[in-house]
């Protein structure tokens, strides 16, 4: 009986120390947490630099009008004179994309690049576009703005003092979008000097011609456009 009293002593006492060694963690938790908490506040974190290129309210109103003067009655007399005359048409103004969209692709090219071996994304450029006057695109989807002006966005790496769109081969590796198109002079807007077997055989097992089958581009369009919203200038 004794015995069987030392052995229940012994587990209660193994117990309470295994209780009071969690309760003291928690304890210890707790006190971190609001260490850091008042460290937080003690010193919070330095606000951010607003960018060289942002520009004023008043220098946006004057390009935003600018373009109304100059490009829009150019647009819309060619697409109701020339393209369509017997359909109404207002050009687009604006293009917008929603914020965690953006911010995703933004995660979504890095996470692709750096699987590619890109070493650094340099650049993101924006090219102008234009919705072809039909009902769907070759992929099947609708085309929301026939004719309207849009723009496309994709990443670029530096290369050859330059820097150049890429995309995800079907082997993984990152490519030229320029050596996509090597009938071309031109690269979506880059120009090069040799043709596009000489520029491939500079870049063995990393560049090279290439189609898209099986790969992945990494361009992104289809944003929402349309007239001036009225909130705006």
């Amino acid at each position: 009986m004794k015995k069987v009293t030392n052995v229940f002593s012994k587990s209660a006492l193994l117990i309470a120390a295994v209780f009071c060694l969690y309760n003291c963690g928690e304890t210890t938790k707790k006190k971190e947490n609001q260490l850091n908490e008042v460290a937080m506040q003690a010193s919070p974190p330095e606000d951010m630099k607003a960018p060289a290129n942002i520009i004023s309210l008043e220098e946006a109103d004057a390009i935003y009008e600018n373009y109304g003067k100059h490009r829009i009655p150019a647009i819309e007399s060619y697409e109701t004179q020339k393209r369509s005359p017997k359909q109404k048409f207002e050009a687009a103004r604006f293009v917008d994309f929603d914020y965690q969209t953006i911010k995703d692709y933004i995660a979504y090219v890095d996470q692709e690049a750096k699987k590619a071996g890109v070493k650094e994304v340099t650049k993101l450029r924006l090219y102008f576009a234009n919705y072809p006057d039909q009902a769907k695109f070759s992929d099947g989807k609708k085309v929301v703005h026939p004719r309207q002006n849009s723009i496309f966005m994709l990443p670029t790496l530096a290369y050859d003092n330059g820097n150049y769109g890429f995309y995800i081969d079907k082997d993984g590796k990152a490519k030229l979008i320029k050596d996509w198109k090597p009938k071309t002079e031109k690269g979506m807007g880059v120009l090069f000097k040799s043709d596009a077997k000489s520029e491939a055989s500079l870049l063995p097992n990393f560049f090279t011609n290439s189609s898209l089958q099986g790969g992945q581009s990494l361009i992104m369009n289809r944003g929402n456009g349309g007239p001036p919203p009225v909130m705006d200038f």
